[in-house]
């Protein structure tokens, strides 16, 4: 069984931005100068008015593309009748004068390989969304783009009238493209992207050396691994759950959504992946995130905040963009952060944990510990009894949700032990008392009749990600209580494909069409937490089917036809693989590949 795939991209990035490069050379989507700015290339969502950035043949081409293996740094190979050229692209990334190179560099290197191929390089970057096109003056050995938020510059060995003019021309030897945005390159164009390249490729692969990643699959763990490492805006901390926005999750939904921001949820996943592999320094990064953020809200967390801290996330919709596959609306800012969701300030607390609990960290270098431990109990104090939308952000639906009630309790678990580890008796003290308050709101959940929990107080109604009481260990995985949940749970939401719908009652839009694809992978984590770890095995293997050619997986997969929807790639998606890798390495008892 293969998946049909609709994605038919790669992606590349260095922490400050993320580009998406398709099958057909096209950069078809990135968002100069931060994640979450206007694109300047976005065809993804309207290919009239979105721009472009291609390197094609003459006639009619065959396309094969790849990751240096261990990399970020993507090629696509082309093939034509007279000749086949190979396009390498890359963010440049590495270690210089004693911090991180990461600047808003593009860099697409095109080599001859065999023939001679006759090329046309075209390009059309855009602003405002698409609404307005770039005006172009011409320099020495460079092409000025003007009119957005800064100018754009490309810079390239190419003739220049060649680009303008999208003349075609025979690749005799190797071409760059280097495109900057707000800065000049004032330094050779070969001998730069050379080293670039050359210094790009080594930080990566010294970054995936010095991961520990297990022998299960590692070829996709260290894939997934890659992907979430560019999705931290290294310049503040945050962690954005896609680079993406208005990819819908099924035809038809208007569940079109902008996911280019920093959801506190999403974060506690993606650290607790990175932790897994020992890498360490994106969660240190965070807590200066979230830190900055704890101390500046008052009552709660909104859900989701802007890469820079942001807090008011307008969504507008685009009129003017025709959307994927002619899909609307499209969305730009996300309306989720006004929500209230609960389950946050337990995530908050959970994604700091290994700061005060692991030895390899000094906790003391944790400045204002107290304060901020106190102040994270004190949201869950002020909201421990009331309804929220839940983790699946219901606009109009509110409840006294069991997930919410979970991670309130797992995070007033977390502050029971960082007080316990500075010494605070008024803070466990505290932390008891909401931990049993918790656990009473997820008892409420618990339906007798069918011995499972449903998603909330009063409701009948199943929901995946009460998965999560037995991974969180709330429910003793061995316990009959544990196994039965499980059975409940996978005899209504499981597809006869293996994958799993995250509910399937009706919402604010209608009832779900497609599955959820980090809800198959927390199934696959049951499956190994309650013991049944050869299907654990057999579920991951079929869940792993559903990737694109490039091992990168979307937020949602129809049931029926095995293809890719919502936002792409989807760091949610690729947590749940590096996680349920995790788990099941770890019930095999190779945890480390050895």
């Amino acid at each position: 069984m293969t998946a049909t795939h609709l994605y038919q991209t790669g992606i590349i990035g260095n922490c400050s931005y993320i580009a998406h490069i398709h099958k057909n050379t096209n950069i078809s989507w990135l968002c100069w100068p931060k994640f979450d700015s206007s694109f300047v290339f976005g065809s993804m969502l309207d290919e009239q008015n979105g721009g472009k950035c291609t390197v094609l043949p003459t006639t009619d081409y065959t396309s094969h593309q790849y990751y240096i293996e261990n990399t970020n740094v993507l090629r696509t190979e082309i093939t034509a009748a007279d000749g086949r050229y190979r396009i390498t692209d890359f963010a440049p990334r590495f270690h210089l004068h004693e911090r991180y190179f990461k600047p808003l560099m593009l860099i697409r290197k095109v080599e001859p390989l065999e023939g001679t191929p006759r090329i046309r390089v075209a390009c059309e970057p855009v602003c405002n969304y698409g609404k307005d096109k770039m005006r172009t003056a011409i320099g020495s050995n460079h092409i000025d783009y003007m009119g957005c938020e800064e100018n754009m510059r490309l810079t390239t060995n190419v003739s220049l009238n060649y680009i303008l003019n999208e003349q075609e021309f025979v690749l005799n030897d190797a071409k760059y493209l280097i495109f900057t945005y707000g800065y000049d390159l004032d330094a050779p164009i070969v001998a730069t992207a050379e080293h670039f390249l050359r210094e790009t490729t080594a930080y990566w692969r010294v970054w995936i050396k010095h991961s520990s990643i297990a022998g299960f699959y590692q070829p996709f763990v260290i894939r997934s691994a890659l992907v979430l490492k560019i999705h931290q805006y290294e310049d503040t901390g945050a962690i954005i759950a896609a680079s993406t926005t208005s990819l819908p999750e099924s035809p038809g939904s208007t569940r079109n959504w902008d996911y280019r921001y920093c959801w506190l949820r999403d974060s506690y996943y993606v650290l607790t992946s990175l932790n897994h592999i020992g890498h360490f320094e994106e969660m240190e990064k965070y807590f200066n995130y979230i830190s900055d953020i704890t101390f500046d809200s008052d009552k709660r967390y909104q859900p989701l905040y802007g890469i820079t801290g942001k807090r008011n996330i307008v969504e507008q919709t685009l009129e003017h963009l025709s959307g994927y596959r002619g899909e609307k609306p499209i969305r730009v800012g996300n309306q989720a952060y006004e929500h209230i969701q609960n389950d946050i300030n337990g995530q908050v607390l959970i994604s700091m944990l290994p700061l005060y609990t692991d030895h390899r960290f000094v906790f003391s270098e944790r400045g204002d510990s107290i304060r901020w431990i106190d102040g994270v109990l004190k949201k869950i104090e002020m909201t421990i009894d009331e309804k929220d939308a839940g983790i699946w952000e219901f606009r109009n639906i509110a409840n006294t949700h069991c997930y919410s009630n979970l991670f309130q309790w797992a995070g007033a678990q977390a502050a029971l032990k960082m007080a316990k580890t500075i010494g605070n008796q008024v803070l466990e003290k505290r932390a008891q008392i909401l931990i049993d308050k918790a656990a009473a709101h997820i008892e409420a959940c618990y339906d007798e009749e069918r011995k499972v929990y449903t998603n909330a107080v009063g409701s009948p109604h199943l929901d995946a990600s009460t998965l999560q009481l037995i991974m969180m260990n709330y429910l003793d995985p061995s316990s009959q209580r544990a196994k039965d949940h499980l059975i409940g749970l996978e005899k209504e939401l499981k597809t006869e494909d293996g994958l799993f719908y995250r509910y399937l009652h009706a919402d604010d839009f209608g009832k779900p069409k497609t599955t959820f694809l980090i809800c198959a992978f927390w199934y696959v984590e049951a499956l190994a937490c309650v013991g049944r770890v050869d299907e654990a095995i057999a579920a991951f293997e079929n869940i792993i089917k559903y990737c694109n050619h490039l091992l990168l997986f979307s937020e949602d997969v129809d049931a029926k036809s095995g293809s890719q929807w919502g936002n792409f790639p989807q760091a949610y998606s690729h947590v749940g693989l590096m996680n349920a890798a995790y788990r099941i390495s770890t019930k095999l008892d190779r945890p480390v590949f050895l």
